[in-house]
């Protein structure tokens, strides 16, 4: 090998190294595209300051004032504004929503680190904690990315439940998948391990999963789902990574009101034919 050849080579092992652990795991969006009020939603926009210094933004949708507050950990890509679909549908199954943009998404401030999107997402449920609403009443959901987030922080918190959409066993296992002829172990440095953290959650999950799901594994779902302890759920939905709940549609509407405990509409029971 010539000299020329291996500074090349250097190159661009450093270049895969950066990739790996930068631009395809965060793919963040500036700015806002839409806000709730135009996705006939109520909200109120807040400011969250994680413990390290960044500022979030945050948008509180409220339902009942006794209802589930469910903090949303979005994915990877875009931002908040994103997500107000998947926010109509998580408002239709009876819960408020706290969604909230990890540092250098949206318009928060910083750079997206690993450590960092732990911060942003402890900073959020501390955001309602001070407000007063208590553990009862909370649910980390998680999507993609964003699962991670929401595993980390049921390792710590013993909440009303923990949402796992789309899941990933670990950044390591991503990485081997995408890349199985690199040393990939060497390469990355964000590992988001969550097959090791879900055994150590302290609250009832719900795992959701599509096994068309392009991007990642629904056999990871499933490993997921084996190693979270009980009590656990399991719902198959169906479509793509980032439309499974989207073609779920009803089904995945009702599993998260059973999993809330929150009462099915009186026309629900009637469609079925069943008494309330």
């Amino acid at each position: 090998m010539t000299k020329a050849l291996g500074l090349t080579l250097c190159a661009a092992l450093l270049s895969g190294c950066a990739w790996l652990n930068g631009k395809l795991i965060y793919q963040p969006r500036a700015g806002v595209e839409a806000t709730p009020t135009q996705a006939g939603l109520p909200f109120t926009e807040t400011w969250i300051q994680a413990a390290d210094g960044p500022r979030l933004q945050a948008w509180l949708i409220p339902n009942a004032s006794t209802s589930p507050v469910i903090l949303l950990c979005h994915g990877n890509g875009g931002n908040i504004s994103h997500r107000l679909l998947k926010a109509k549908l998580l408002r239709k199954a009876g819960a408020s929503v706290l969604l909230f943009d990890y540092r250098g998404y949206g318009r928060s401030e910083g750079k997206p680190t690993e450590a960092g999107t732990y911060a942003d997402g402890e900073a959020a449920y501390a955001w309602l904690r001070a407000r007063g609403v208590p553990d009862s009443r909370i649910v980390f959901y998680g999507e993609s990315l964003g699962a991670a987030v929401a595993i980390d922080l049921a390792t710590r918190h013993r909440v009303a439940g923990l949402i796992v959409e789309s899941g990933f066993t670990s950044a390591l296992d991503m990485g081997r998948r995408l890349f199985p002829h690199l040393p990939v172990s060497r390469m990355i440095r964000y590992r988001y391990d969550n097959l090791a953290k879900i055994r150590r959650v302290l609250t009832p999950v719900l795992v959701m999963h599509s096994p068309d799901d392009e991007i990642v594994p629904f056999e990871m779902g499933q490993r997921l789902y084996t190693a979270a302890p009980d009590p656990k759920t399991f719902l198959e939905l169906r479509g793509t990574h980032n439309e499974g709940f989207i073609v779920a549609a009803q089904a995945y509407v009702d599993a998260l009101r059973e999993f809330l405990g929150t009462p099915v509409p009186a026309q629900r029971y009637s469609r079925r034919g069943a008494a309330p």
